[in-house]
C-alpha cells in the first residue's frame, strides 16, 4: 500500500484525549489533531478543496500562478499542491506572521510578499489587496481568496464534519473552533448540525477582532478592531466563509491566555501546537460551567507548534511581549 503523491495523505487525522490541561473540565475533552495533515495544519483541506474546485470550473489551466493572502497555513496547502500540479505561487502575508512560515513556503517554491499588518484591509499595501492586484496583472493566475471562496467551507463540510462525527460514533455535543476565515467552523457545524441539531458550535475570537461582535449584532463594530499578537484567528473584516447561523457563541480569549495554554498543552499532553489551539483550549476553560459529565467535546487544533518556535516557544519573545 502507498500513496501516489503527498495530497493523497491529506485528512484521517487522529482525535486526541486531553487531560491535565483539562482536568478542571467536567466533560471529555478530545482535540482533533490537524497537524498530522502533511502541511501540518488543517489549511491542507480547503487548499487542496479550493485548486481543485478552480482547476474543474476552468479558472486556472497547467502551469498558471496561484495567488493567495495567507498567515501562513493556507499557502503551504496551496505550495503543496502547486508542487504536485505543476503551478507557480505567490503569496501575500503580513510582517506579524513568524519568519519560519515565510521560510517554509519559500523551501516550497513560492515567492512570499511581506506586506504591513497595521493597515485596514482596504489599504492599497494591505495584504488582501496586494494579492488582489497580482491577480490581475498575472496572465493565467487564480486568487483564491480563502476569506469568500466557499470552497473553503464546502472541503471541511465533505471532510472535517463527517470525519468527528464517525470518529466519535455520532456522540460529539460541542464543537469549539478558532474563527479566521471561518471555512472549519461553518463547513464542519453545518454538517454536524445536520447530523444533530442539538450540537453546540463555539466559536473562539480574539481581543482587537470583530467577529464576536459582528456576530451579536450584525454590525462591524470599529471601536473592537485593533491590532493584536494571536496568529491565525480573528478578523477585521467579515469573510463570505463565516455562516454566523451555524455558530452558537463566540468566546474572546487574550493574547496571553492562548500563548500560555499553547505551552501548557506543549509541557503537559506532549502536543507542540500553534497559538490558534491554546485560544481554543483557553476558551473551553472559560465555558466549563456550561458543560457536564456526559458531554464530548471536540476541539480543533488547526496547526503546529514549530510555526512558531521564533515567539511562542522562545522565552526572550514571551518576555518582551510582558507574557512571562
Amino acid at each position: 500500500m502507498y500513496y501516489n503523491n503527498i495530497l493523497e495523505t491529506v485528512g484521517n487525522t487522529p482525535l486526541i484525549k486531553l487531560n491535565k490541561t483539562v482536568e478542571n473540565i467536567p466533560a471529555l475533552v478530545l482535540g482533533k489533531v490537524e497537524t498530522f495533515n502533511p502541511g501540518h495544519s488543517i489549511k491542507d483541506r480547503m487548499a487542496l478543496k479550493m485548486l481543485e474546485v478552480a482547476e474543474a470550473e476552468g479558472k486556472i489551466k497547467p502551469g498558471g500562478t496561484i495567488i493567495e493572502c495567507t498567515s501562513g497555513n493556507t499557502g503551504m496547502g496551496l505550495a503543496l499542491g502547486a508542487c504536485v500540479k505543476g503551478y507557480k505561487c505567490i503569496f501575500t502575508t503580513t510582517d506579524k506572521q513568524s519568519k519560519e512560515k515565510a521560510d517554509i513556503l519559500k523551501a516550497l517554491g513560492a515567492e512570499v510578499i511581506i506586506c504591513p499588518t497595521n493597515v485596514p484591509a482596504d489599504h492599497p499595501d494591505s495584504y488582501y489587496s496586494v494579492a488582489e492586484k497580482l491577480s490581475k496583472e498575472t496572465p493565467n493566475s487564480f486568487w483564491c481568496n480563502q476569506y469568500d471562496n466557499l470552497a473553503n467551507r464546502l472541503g471541511h463540510y465533505e471532510s472535517t464534519g463527517p470525519e468527528i462525527w464517525e470518529q466519535t460514533e455520532g456522540k460529539i455535543t460541542h464543537l469549539v473552533v478558532g474563527v479566521g476565515t471561518g471555512g472549519t467552523i461553518s463547513g464542519t457545524g453545518k454538517y454536524l448540525k445536520e447530523q444533530n441539531p442539538d450540537i453546540k458550535i463555539w466559536g473562539i475570537d480574539t481581543y482587537g477582532s470583530a467577529l464576536k461582535k459582528y456576530h451579536e449584532t450584525r454590525e462591524i463594530d470599529e471601536s473592537e478592531i485593533y491590532s493584536y499578537i494571536t496568529e491565525g484567528i480573528g478578523e477585521d473584516i467579515i469573510p463570505k466563509n463565516i455562516d454566523f447561523d451555524i455558530i452558537d457563541h463566540f468566546e474572546k480569549v487574550t493574547d496571553k491566555d492562548g500563548a500560555i495554554m499553547a505551552r501548557k498543552l506543549a509541557k503537559e499532553e506532549g502536543l507542540l501546537l500553534g497559538y490558534s489551539a491554546g485560544s481554543a483550549v483557553a476558551g473551553l476553560l472559560q465555558m466549563k460551567e456550561q458543560l457536564k459529565p456526559t458531554d464530548v467535546v471536540v476541539v480543533i487544533f488547526h496547526d503546529h507548534g514549530s510555526r512558531y518556535v521564533g515567539k511562542l516557544y522562545n522565552d526572550d519573545w514571551m518576555k518582551e511581549v510582558g507574557f512571562m
